[in-house]
């Protein structure tokens, strides 16, 4: 009998978050799965890690669906270093990450802890996969995801991954029967037009509280933000090597010993 693969799943809106039920429900029509994920959320951590303080990992008893699920003190990149390096008794064939409540399209790869785990698990050699919905709410509804989530997760178990490449996969927010399918994306060149409105708190003390815009530069219909703009789909395979190849020969011209 073939074995199961392993399968780890994480996210960064919390343990108790729709999105990771969502994903778990899912994940165990396909493999074995092992949850670890953060006990609060923890949405715009990007790849922050645990130094300065203690980090905790209880295991939650009778969940009546995966084999084993932790409830992590840490960050999203912790929970999956903790995983592979403590909790788990094999290695996982493969991580994924989600469901997201929310776009982790474009620039927001950067800041999204859900990426982040990914890319940690891309970083220990491990197949893995981020998966976003385009709805920030808690009461979201993933049923138009999931056909598209087993798929791609069915896809990337036969196929693999080069090493250190993982998949950045958003979905549309909109019914099943209006997604128009897949695309394979590159990612949007886009930013936030952030500002900071200055408050007092009852004690006279300031504060700020962040807000902005979303604007997308990019007009190419070959991006992610096009692709869920017209109901598809996204999937951008990212990478942790942040290295600008196409600059390296350009800036060696500098002479920067002379």
């Amino acid at each position: 009998m073939t074995k199961k693969p392993l399968i780890l799943v994480t996210n960064d809106d919390g343990i108790n978050a729709p999105g990771i039920r969502t994903l778990v429900d899912i994940m165990t029509t396909i493999g074995d799965v092992i949850v670890v994920a953060p006990d609060s959320p923890q949405s715009g951590m990007g790849h922050a890690i645990t130094l300065d303080s203690l980090l905790y990992a209880e295991e939650i008893k009778n969940t009546g669906g995966p084999q084993k699920e932790y409830s992590c003190s840490g960050t999203p990149a912790d929970c999956v270093k903790l995983a592979v390096r403590e909790l788990l008794d094999r290695r996982p064939d493969l991580c994924v990450s989600g469901i997201n409540h929310g776009s982790n399209s474009s620039i927001n790869v950067i800041y999204s802890g859900t990426m982040s785990a990914a890319l940690e698990a891309g970083i220990e050699g491990i197949p893995a996969i981020g998966f976003s919905l385009l709805d920030y709410t808690w009461n979201a509804n993933f049923g138009a995801s999931k056909a598209f989530v087993k798929t791609i997760t069915e896809k990337v178990i036969k196929e693999g991954l080069p090493k250190g490449v993982v998949l950045n996969v958003n979905i549309p927010n909109v019914s099943e029967k209006d997604i128009k399918g897949i695309k394979v994306c590159r990612q949007a060149r886009a930013n936030w037009v952030e500002s900071f409105d200055k408050r007092k708190n009852p004690q006279g003390r300031e504060y700020y509280w962040l807000s902005g815009e979303f604007v997308n530069l990019d007009g190419g219909e070959d991006t992610d933000e096009w692709a869920l703009e017209h109901n598809y789909v996204s999937v951008v395979p990212v990478q942790f090597d942040l290295t600008a190849h196409h600059f390296i020969q350009n800036l060696n011209s500098w002479n920067l010993n002379d």
